[in-house]
């Protein structure tokens, strides 16, 4: 199948889940609000926070999901027995001064012979 075509399928597959999720989210709150569970006032207000977190406006949202997955990553590393890229950028440093400090050595050693 043509990348293409793909994307454009997802896509239109999303906006089509977007709209049928905001046509029900406002269809369940009106017979809530018929029913007396939920205020009218609030009605609109929750649509509105629903809708702004399905397209993405809410950055304490996104920055909780962003933390949960560093989390799922790390955990999934170490059950992994796989070294985070922190975790190899501290070993190149060791290794990097104790080469160093090698050399210091042999070069010192060299002097006194």
């Amino acid at each position: 199948m043509d990348q293409g075509n793909l994307l454009q399928m997802l896509l239109l597959r999303g906006l089509g889940t977007t709209s049928l999720v905001a046509d029900r989210l406002k269809y369940v709150s009106q017979e809530w609000v018929s029913s007396g569970r939920l205020d009218p006032s609030h009605a609109s207000a929750l649509v509105e926070d629903v809708m702004r977190a399905l397209r993405g406006e809410t950055p304490e949202v996104e920055q909780q999901a962003e933390r949960q997955l560093e989390r799922n990553r790390d955990q999934l590393l170490q059950d992994l027995g796989l070294a985070r890229q922190r975790e190899l950028d501290e070993l190149r440093g060791r290794i990097d001064r104790l080469e160093q400090s090698l050399r210091q050595r042999q070069n010192s050693g060299e002097g006194n012979d």
